[in-house]
């Protein structure tokens, strides 16, 4: 989740899960930095995607049909201080909590993962290979990778843990503080209301502002989204994100340019305590790198069986 992805996003991903092992995933963020999110990439550069998942969380493009109440004399920033309290109340609690992620891919099948929280960082453990279990000897092996990180994390020293919890919250406050451009980089109307999921939403579109100047590299995409936000009326959290690149962003520092057609999804439902986290996220990314070759990928998470992190 919500990685993500920015979720995540990235990463969380430990250094230990790419050590030689049996069938294994590309390189990835874990979904959950921003609001657990992060998203995994093969060509674009590491930090972009979950730069893109973060613009994700807060807006998006729609192409649903829509059925909108009058917007009468409702306060939009009162909608959107009230959702970011949410949703940063919970992202302070979602790394207490373990969850299962299956990725699939196109015309490749599914790997599905186990991510847990050990003793103050994220850890991979694959589980399944298109739906199905492990074979005994790919079981044999990951039980034996999760047993050898559990016991060099209990004997790490103090300064290698240090370093490893710093270096894990720092990737999730580096993606979260992202959010404090938003109200700066976009301008948000309200449409109305709708029914969406079985749940009463307020729908919000936010478009860039045209005299946003980036205060670093990580908000230069911010120029270039566009979107529409469904937040849940009762919880004021976000029930589906939606988002699309709608002029060309160049990153030159990475030499690398987000093109028009990059476009994202996201949904959100409750879990235990009455939180909401990633329950899905899609993807279609083009981009040029160096500016010249093109790059198109494609990419489909799913995220569920939320539950209370055991403690090591």
């Amino acid at each position: 989740m919500i990685r993500a992805k920015s979720i995540a996003l990235a990463g969380e991903r430990s250094g230990e899960r790419r050590a030689a092992a049996p069938p294994s995933r590309p390189e990835k963020f874990c979904p959950h930095s921003i609001f657990m999110l992060h998203i995994r990439s093969r060509v674009l550069p590491r930090y972009l995607i979950p730069i893109l998942m973060l613009t994700l969380t807060i807006f998006g493009t729609s192409r649903l049909g829509r059925s909108l109440q009058s917007p009468e004399s409702v306060d939009t920033d009162y909608i959107l201080a009230r959702s970011t309290e949410t949703n940063e109340a919970d992202w302070q609690k979602a790394p207490d909590y373990d969850y299962f992620e299956c990725d699939h891919y196109q015309g490749d099948g599914s790997k599905s993962f186990a991510e847990l929280m050990i003793l103050g960082s994220r850890y991979e453990r694959l589980v399944a290979i298109d739906g199905k279990p492990l074979s005994h000897d790919e079981e044999r092996w990951e039980q034996q990778r999760l047993d050898a990180t559990v016991l060099r994390r209990r004997n790490e020293s103090a300064l290698e843990r240090s370093r490893r919890l710093e270096q894990y919250e720092k990737t999730r406050k580096r993606d979260h503080s992202l959010i404090g451009q938003i109200s700066r980089a976009f301008h948000f109307e309200y449409l109305g209301e709708q029914s969406l999921e079985g749940r009463d939403v307020y729908v919000l579109r936010a478009t860039p502002r045209p005299d946003y100047r980036p205060p670093n590299l990580e908000t230069e995409v911010l120029k270039g989204m566009e979107g529409e936000l469904w937040v849940d009326k009762e919880s004021f959290n976000w029930v589906r994100v939606e988002a699309q690149v709608i002029h060309p962003v160049s990153i030159v520092s990475y030499l690398a340019r987000v093109e028009p057609g990059t476009k994202f999804e996201l949904e959100m439902s409750p879990v235990a305590g009455g939180m909401w986290l990633p329950s899905h996220f899609a993807m279609r990314a083009r981009a040029k790198v160096l500016f010249f070759f093109r790059h198109e990928s494609q990419q489909d998470e799913s995220y569920y069986g939320y539950h209370p992190s055991p403690q090591y």
